[in-house]
């Protein structure tokens, strides 16, 4: 077998690229990530960050450096002809932890970037894909470097997160179909000096004698004093349709992006806009940067060939309406990175890596719809088959949901709550023996893989969750954290027993024999010893202890934590024992409930088996 250099080489560094080489490399898979530019364009095209990005950006570790760099967005005033015609507030649950955020893409770049320093994995600048061929064991791609120098890299997988004119997926020759619209715009970066309330963006219209929109202002707002990233019909000298067909700008046939070749749009053009539509007179400056731009609406046929992964702009280009299309890729790349990392380590069952395109093409088909629906007749458009909140969940992307998806189990019909391929809720209320503070759950998933979540609404139950949290360690040799949350009534009139213990111990005994059946022989869970109890200590009837001295059947120390003011219990809509396995991008792949000893063990082996080499 060819030497391998790298497990996954990644081409393109923009957010995707840079997601999928930081969670490749938080799994402890090697990387290697390129990108033909010299440096980070300063440009600000994509803006808004969506809450699900933000609950991404939380389980990676990174969500701080993000919240410090960005600025909320509050909502949507809107104009039409000169005159107001409302404004749209983005409210959300109070049950979901982030809101809407504006972050240019230079800073979106610059916090992933340096988050993955942290792994010692540094961007090849200047570096070039020429081409690629695959067999059964690995890639070998052909790069040029920043010298000129041409190299073979033969990695076990390729991932093209090069954007919409993507190399790898031309030459993977996935059709790409689509179409692109007659409209050009221009983006620029500058300052305004109106006095509209902060947070909030500005959508100006004014409609011809035929009805259509002739004229046309959307301004984001980004950090800093009066700065907005501002997008508008480019006028008919910048022109790109106008020039010759060789002059446009386009690659490879899709004309979707920033256009290249052509002036720029000037401060004056800008401000011409401005006097026309503004809300209230104002004048722009400090101009950053500024471009005209095309938008094409086109999805990729499948996102994956073999060993090459597709990612991002490179799989589905749309309009930018409601701030889609980032989101989307950096949870594409979310999606693929700890299969990826799994199945590096031989850890994963053989068909993980197909369910990428199951989940992710599904969501990139109803992405481009959406947004040129929305584009056309805007959000609104929704308003007569959805209300308020359902709209503000989906343009966060916090309804996402992976219900038919080959590896997650399947849904009890008629379940209420959360289930498998849906999006694990937050909660708060959440105490320790040692933390003095309540924390929130996403507190507890932070920077972890796989995650086992057990609740506990009794002594005995926590014991049962205990032998479940050993038996299920040993299946995927340590590929799982087990934590238990434990009711806040858990320990009342509940006393430790000699019989009781008895009884748990061989009850213990028999689900290492059921475990034994569904490959989990060998877990450990009938040594006998500490398998019993579950608690340590002898005054069970207090939660506050049951949480703090827990072990699991091996009598090693079990994270529990008591759900203090029932919140989990309401999210999760559990009112007994149950179990519940958290993927790494913060999905659901399980739930068993009620926990009933060698039954359990065994329906989460099925259900772990869709994704581990159990």
């Amino acid at each position: 077998m060819p030497v391998v250099d790298t497990d996954v080489l990644i081409v393109g560094a923009g957010p995707v690229g840079l997601t999928a080489a930081a969670e490749l490399r938080r799994h402890g898979a090697d990387c290697r990530i390129i990108d033909r530019l010299p440096a980070r364009l300063p440009y600000a095209k994509a803006v808004g960050i969506q809450p699900r990005t933000l609950e991404i950006w939380d389980r990676m570790g990174m969500v701080r450096e993000a919240l410090d760099a960005a600025v909320p967005m509050r909502g949507q005033l809107l104009y039409a002809d000169g005159s107001e015609q409302g404004r749209i507030d983005l409210r959300l649950p109070p049950d979901v932890p982030y809101g809407f955020a504006a972050l240019p893409q230079y800073e979106t770049e610059r916090v992933i970037e340096e988050h993955l320093a942290r792994f010692g994995t540094r961007i090849e600048r200047a570096t070039e894909l020429v081409s690629f061929t695959q067999d059964t064991d690995g890639v070998l791609s052909r790069i040029v470097t920043v010298d000129g120098r041409e190299e073979e890299v033969r990695s076990r997988f390729l991932v093209g997160c090069d954007g919409a004119h993507s190399v790898v997926r031309k030459t993977l020759g996935l059709t790409f179909e689509g179409a692109a619209f007659p409209e050009e715009y221009m983006l620029a970066d500058v300052e305004v000096d109106w006095g509209l309330p902060p947070g909030y963006g500005v959508r100006a219209v004014h409609h011809g004698d035929d009805g259509t929109v002739d004229d046309l202002l959307v301004c984001i707002p980004l950090p800093g004093r009066g700065r907005y990233r501002v997008s508008m019909l480019v006028p008919p000298e910048l022109s790109v349709a106008r020039r010759p067909a060789g002059e446009q700008g386009s690659r490879n046939g899709v004309a979707h992006g920033l256009e290249t070749g052509q002036r720029a749009p000037g401060i004056e053009h800008i401000q011409a806009v401005l006097d026309r539509l503004a809300p209230e007179p104002t004048t722009a400056s400090a101009m950053r940067w500024s471009s005209v731009f095309r938008i094409s609406h086109r999805l990729v046929d499948k996102y994956a060939d073999g060993r090459v992964f597709i990612a991002g702009d490179a799989a589905h280009i749309h309009p930018p309406t409601g701030a889609q299309g980032m989101n989307t890729g950096i949870q594409d790349a979310c999606n693929l990175a700890w299969k990826l990392a799994l199945t590096v380590r031989g850890a994963a069952q053989p068909r993980l890596l197909d369910s990428y395109d199951a989940e992710r093409r599904p969501v990139g088909e109803e992405v481009v719809e959406r947004t040129v629906r929305h584009a056309a007749q805007g959000v609104q458009a929704d308003a007569d088959a959805d209300d308020f909140t359902t709209i503000m969940l989906r343009e966060a992307q916090l309804l996402v949901a992976y219900p038919d998806s080959p590896v997650v189990g399947r849904g009890t019909p008629g379940l209420v709550g959360p289930g498998p391929g849906d999006r694990a809720p937050d909660c708060g209320g959440l105490t320790g023996g040692i933390a003095a503070l309540p924390l929130r759950l996403y507190d507890l998933l932070r920077d972890r893989g796989h995650v086992l979540l057990l609740h506990a609404d009794s002594a005995a139950a926590l014991r049962g969750c205990a032998e479940v949290a050993t038996a299920i360690r040993h299946l995927t040799d340590g590929q799982m954290t087990a934590l238990v949350l434990v009711a806040p009534d858990a320990g009342a009139g509940t006393h430790p027993d000699p019989d009781a213990e008895a009884g748990a111990s061989t009850d213990a005994e028999t689900q290492a024999g059921s475990g034994a059946d569904a490959g989990a022989e060998g877990t450990g869970a009938s040594r006998g010893t500490a398998v019993a109890s579950g608690v340590a200590g002898s005054g069970a009837g207090d939660p506050a202890e049951l949480v703090g001295y827990a072990t699991d059947a091996d009598g090693r120390h079990l994270p529990a934590f008591l759900d203090s003011r029932g919140e989990f219990a309401r999210a999760y809509r559990t009112t007994g024992a149950a179990a519940f396995v958290v993927r790494p991008d913060g999905y659901l792949s399980a739930r068993v409930a009620p926990l009933t000893g060698a039954g359990s063990v065994a329906a989460l082996s099925e259900e772990l088996a869709r994704v581990f080499r159990l």
